[in-house]
């Protein structure tokens, strides 16, 4: 089979593009040990199931499972039903619940670190009464001890549209902390991947709204892990990392500086909880060890191909980047279909999806390079771009 593929530009054009031999990575035996890093996971649709704008999520177990259980032979944790599985985007709570429940008992048997999203979106989006939130985080809190997950309070878009300010943060974090069995991690998830969370913590002030934060920070440092930061502003959540209490981590979601952020500087590191971990978890394995080793400049030179990759996948708007995971997901072979709950795969073009495939493969993260341009043949011609 040809390893040599057309793809279209934004112009009409096609250009050839001939695909590299694959990088054969050697998955580690054991998680990274210099830092702490989940990779937050998509779900699989069924390809049976209805997974049409506005019905209920139906999933491929099988698949979404056994994606997890591909993260956690790369030694990486896996962040669970997080926006990378499309919360808030066509994963409805019942099925939620139902992952994180399923994923709680695979995490267990398997021995591999999971973290799973406690959030509202359960609750009517007009709810403004702060008690009837917190009553809502509770059952998902439930939930998700009860899983045996680690908690990620997730940023929630009621509590951004009802909250007053900041000492309304304050009340409903204050509360949730007191109640969580084992130290959560806060979720700070900026506007580019969700609008409707604009003025989280109190401020459309970026460095306002990190006072709010570390305010809750500092008051129960014993009930938290760490922060997630995802703000694509990689300048603020170093000057964030300095300002944390002893023990709080700070785990990027910049997927666009990763590679400097986990490397660190001036004796300062993040740890990591990434989507796009998702989409390059052995690269990502195998330059976490090379940390571990202190070898960094193979973590560069591993991670560094990555990052063009990520960029498009994330490019605005930032909110459809699942539609990226979830194609390198098909592409791979590790899953049947490319189609996702809620019919987001409509949610990126053929141009913008082409490119994904192509900075894919310059990065090295297609193992199976004839498979992948057999698949995307196939997507181009349902496109209509082929030729």
């Amino acid at each position: 089979m040809s390893r040599t593929i057309q793809l279209p530009r934004s112009d009409g054009s096609l250009y050839s593009h001939h695909l590299h031999e694959p990088v054969n990575r050697s998955l580690p035996t054991e998680a990274p040990t210099s830092r702490i890093a989940y990779a937050a996971a998509h779900v699989v649709a069924d390809p049976f199931g209805e997974n049409t704008p506005g019905s209920a999520a139906e999933i491929d177990w099988d698949s979404t499972l056994a994606f997890r259980g591909h993260l956690w032979e790369c030694g990486l944790g896996v962040a669970e039903a997080m926006d990378t599985a499309q919360r808030g985007m066509g994963l409805d709570w019942s099925a939620t619940r139902e992952l994180i429940r399923r994923s709680g008992e695979e995490a267990a048997r398997v021995g591999g670190r999971i973290a799973a999203g406690v959030g509202t979106d359960h609750l009517s989006p007009q709810i403004t009464d702060l008690d009837e939130l917190i009553e809502g985080y509770r059952e998902q809190l439930d939930v998700t001890q009860r899983a045996g997950a680690r908690v990620i309070l997730m940023a929630s878009r009621q509590l951004a549209a009802a909250a007053a300010g900041p000492a309304d943060y304050r009340k409903v974090y204050d509360k949730l902390l007191a109640e969580v069995e084992q130290p959560a991690i806060l979720h700070w998830l900026g506007p580019a991947f969700d609008p409707a969370l604009e003025g989280y913590w109190g401020s459309n002030d970026i460095d306002e709204a990190a006072d709010s934060l570390l305010e809750i920070l500092h008051a129960r440092p014993e009930r938290i892990d760490g922060v997630k930061v995802s703000l694509l502003d990689a300048e603020h959540e170093i000057r964030l990392r300095e300002r944390l209490p002893e023990g709080v981590r700070l785990y990027t979601g910049d997927d666009f500086n990763y590679p400097r952020l986990i490397k660190g500087e001036s004796g300062s590191h993040s740890d990591a909880l990434l989507g796009v971990f998702a989409a390059i978890a052995p690269a990502a394995a195998a330059a976490l060890h090379a940390l571990d080793e202190g070898d960094e400049v193979r973590f560069d030179e591993i991670l560094s191909p990555t990052v063009p990759l990520a960029r498009q996948l994330f490019a605005q708007p930032t909110y459809y980047y699942k539609t990226g995971i979830a194609f390198l997901a098909w592409l791979r072979g590790q899953q049947p279909g490319f189609g996702m709950v809620g019919g987001l795969q409509s949610g990126r073009s053929i141009v913008h999806l082409a490119e994904v495939f192509r900075l894919a493969d310059v990065a090295g993260t297609l193992p199976e390079p004839d498979r992948a341009a057999d698949r995307m043949r196939g997507l181009l011609e349902i496109a209509g771009v082929a030729r």
